[in-house]
């Protein structure tokens, strides 16, 4: 049988290749204790095969070497913590509704500043000016595998609009507290899903704040942060982060769900082997309807205009036009430089760069009939554009 996943063996490997010895706090043990039982449950009921039991070991090392980074950097560097994170955005919504889109387009004005997919993965030592986010010979480094990896399995751009030096989702650092929704998408794992739907998630964003003050030392800027389940938390936003401004991405339910099943899909293919059609029907239908309620039970409770919504058809048709239109609600100043630097990104990513992401309902075992009533009360509040 494929070895069982040790938390105390692999943080004492992330320790002894670090060379660093403490942690922060110890708060990243509740979510990683849990991540490893759910896990091993997965290798003990022959769900997980032994390529991704590698690869979940190598993430967990990774997360843990990241925290134990990010850990030292700050305590020789103390005052840090003291500077605040003013007024960051956060982009979010049902999974697949154009969260990673309106990320772009705000991370293509130069006046603002977004969590990059090379510092996520390197943070520490932080870059030394904004010239070096894309300079840096980190950066470089990950652009050259990246164009080597499309040129190697090109149909890979089809299913994320990424580079390195583009924004990436807040889930890769959020990690380091093994408290993130992406952690649950390894595979079939219910103890997990369980934990990570119920947790009390303070931990994860005061750590997402540490991390968010390491990369600023020498780089700062208006925070822009993405990822789709922050739609889960945002009572726990407003409590780290009193100022923050929170856009929503609209877009067809059905199709978002479609697009969210194909792409766990190819975690389960990873971590699994293979495509467990009957989890993804009962968790990620489920999932993509609790991002909207949540929300929706938020708004209910704090009102409408805590929130900023964003039509993804919208987005799509205009997306300068529309940035433009988000920059008023925002109350951020609209610059030549952002409208530059926006169309230029626009030019430089047509839609469907790579080729159209292809998926349909019907993969899954999914009816558009079955979906109706999850998202009666989402479709019934907002007029949102349907795909066919």
């Amino acid at each position: 049988m494929t070895e069982l996943l040790v938390a105390d063996a692999l943080i004492e490997q992330a320790m002894k290749e670090t060379g660093i010895d403490t942690f922060d706090n110890d708060t990243y043990r509740e979510g990683l204790d849990v991540f490893i039982a759910s896990f091993n449950e997965g290798i003990e009921k022959g769900w997980m095969n032994e390529g991704g039991t590698g690869r979940a070991k190598n993430d967990t090392q990774h997360y843990l070497r990241g925290r134990l980074k990010v850990s030292q950097y700050l305590r020789e560097n103390p005052d840090l913590l003291d500077r605040p994170i003013e007024k960051p955005v956060f982009v979010m919504g049902v999974p697949r509704t154009g969260t990673t889109l309106m990320s772009n387009l705000l991370a293509a004005d130069p006046a603002r500043r977004s969590p990059l997919t090379w510092e996520i993965d390197d943070p520490v030592p932080p870059v030394s000016s904004k010239d070096m986010l894309i300079n840096d010979p980190r950066a470089q480094g990950r652009l050259a595998q990246e164009k080597a990896m499309l040129e190697a399995n090109p149909e890979m751009g089809k299913y994320y609009r990424g580079s390195a030096i583009y924004p990436n989702e807040c889930v890769f650092f959020m990690a380091h507290d093994f408290k993130t929704l992406m952690i649950e998408s390894k595979g079939k794992l219910p103890l997990y899903k369980d934990f990570i739907f119920s947790c009390d998630m303070t931990s994860a964003y005061e750590y997402h704040k540490k991390f968010l003050q390491v990369l600023q030392h020498h780089a700062g800027g208006v925070w822009n942060v993405k990822k789709p389940s922050h739609a889960l938390w945002l009572e726990t936003i407003f409590k780290i982060y009193p100022d923050a401004r929170v856009i929503w991405t609209h877009r067809d339910p059905f199709t978002a769900t479609g697009s969210l099943c194909s792409i766990i899909s190819l975690s389960h293919m990873a971590h699994m082997g293979k495509i467990d059609t009957e989890w993804l029907k009962e968790d990620y239908v489920w999932q993509a309807a609790e991002h909207a309620n949540r929300i929706m039970d938020f708004r209910d409770k704090f009102g409408e205009d805590k929130i900023i919504d964003v039509h993804y058809a919208d987005l799509v048709e205009d997306p300068v036009g529309e940035t433009k239109k988000l920059y008023a609600k925002l109350g951020d100043e609209w610059t030549a430089q952002a409208e530059a630097g926006i169309q230029k990104w626009v030019d430089d990513n047509p839609q469907n760069k790579f080729g159209k992401h292809e998926y349909k309902l019907a993969q899954y075992g999914i009816t558009k009939e079955e979906l109706e009533p999850l998202f009666e009360r989402y479709l019934s509040r907002y007029d949102v554009a349907r795909e066919g």
